[in-house]
């Protein structure tokens, strides 16, 4: 009789400590995974520093070699692991910052979401690394590394992000596609203007670009990229893109879905890229194709009316005239996010919860904040 209200009392007692068990089993691997994102910044920007400001729902890492905490890689997190996780990385010469509306939706959807930065990319001092000339393979090593200290934030891995971030990441899939559930490109680079493609093919033109740009200057009207693209470092993304035509061209298909969100006027990475790629696909995809009546420039796809306020451009330092010198945003930026929203649902078992929802956002849209004050 004692023997078993002795074992019926540690059975309850055992069936008790189990939640509190697993709790923290999930609480130690996103601390896990972030002390790994932290490290892995430590050797790529020499140190780091904390960051002046923070958020329950963001892990920031922060350097003195960043021109701004904006430039910043960040991990927008549940505190646990989630049925999904995101990993979007940006553009060339651009920084994390253009990522960050794009990031919250799918925060907002259940999502953990991993925002790295690129090598080369939100420093001070540029020079050096934008004439690499292992600069690409460094591109691919960082993906390498950031998509496998993402794999315990959760069960399915969707890559992607904006302009050379979505090259990357096709090119990742190509490469390794086991553990990638989809592909999310927002102008995506998967061709260059034809200026661009006929100079890659001149011999020695690398050479001619490093002479080219000189001083690689990182300062300029815009506090989240840089004033310009350079040329050299334009030539490796044009090697990333050739690769990938290769090995498509030799039969390699892309077997799971894909969002992608491209303008017609895009004339840096002209929409026959993300085209002839969806030739090549064969899962059930979803392309917001954005008419070439709303003249929607490369740059301003991901960016809603909030982050363009929050940039502070400096519209004195360029020609104010000039298409594309001034960043606007994206007129189709609410569509886009609800075919997101409708890519995600098809593609995922679980969306936000009710508590995901009434949780403070990291980021919201400036539309979201208007409706809010109604």
């Amino acid at each position: 009789m004692l023997l078993g209200r002795f074992l019926l009392k540690w059975t309850v007692l055992l069936f008790g400590l189990l939640p509190m068990l697993a709790l923290s089993a999930w609480a130690s691997q996103p601390e896990a995974t972030f002390s790994a994102f932290k490290k892995l910044y430590e050797q790529e920007l020499g140190s780091v520093t904390p960051c002046s400001t923070r958020s329950a729902e963001r892990f920031t890492v922060c350097s003195a070699s960043l021109r701004n905490e904006g430039n910043a890689p960040f991990i927008l997190h549940h505190g646990k692991p989630t049925d999904n996780v995101a990993i979007l990385f940006h553009g060339l010469s651009d920084s994390p910052y253009f990522l960050q509306a794009i990031a919250a939706v799918l925060y907002d959807n259940g999502f953990t979401v991993v925002v790295p930065l690129l090598p080369g990319h939100g420093l001070r001092q540029a020079d050096a690394d934008m004439q690499d000339s292992q600069l690409a393979q460094r591109w691919q090593q960082h993906v390498d590394k950031v998509l496998e200290l993402a794999k315990p934030l959760g069960k399915k891995h969707f890559i992607g992000g904006f302009s050379t971030g979505g090259a990357l990441a096709v090119d990742q899939y190509l490469d390794t596609p086991e553990g990638i559930d989809g592909l999310l490109l927002f102008s995506g680079a998967l061709a260059l203007s034809e200026n661009a493609e006929t100079m890659w093919k001149i011999w020695g033109i690398k050479t001619l670009a490093k002479w080219i740009d000189g001083d690689y200057q990182t300062h300029g009207p815009n506090p989240y990229k840089y004033p310009a693209v350079a040329g050299f470092a334009g030539l490796e993304l044009m090697d990333i893109i050739d690769a990938i035509r290769t090995r498509l061209d030799d039969g390699a298909r892309i077997q799971v879905p894909m969002f992608v969100a491209h303008s017609q006027a895009d004339h840096t990475t002209p929409i026959r890229g993300v085209k002839s790629l969806l030739t090549h696909a064969d899962a059930t995809n979803t392309f917001f194709e954005i008419d070439e009546e709303y003249d929607l420039c490369h740059a301003d796809l991901p960016l809603n009316r909030k982050l363009v306020a929050d940039m502070h451009f400096n519209t004195s330092e360029v020609n104010a005239q000039e298409r594309c010198a001034v960043p606007k945003a994206n007129p189709l930026y609410r569509q886009m996010v609800f075919m997101l929203q409708a890519f995600i649902n098809a593609n995922t078992q679980n969306g936000a919860t009710t508590l995901d929802n009434n949780r403070p956002r990291p980021y919201i849209s400036y539309d979201d904040f208007n409706d809010a004050a109604k």
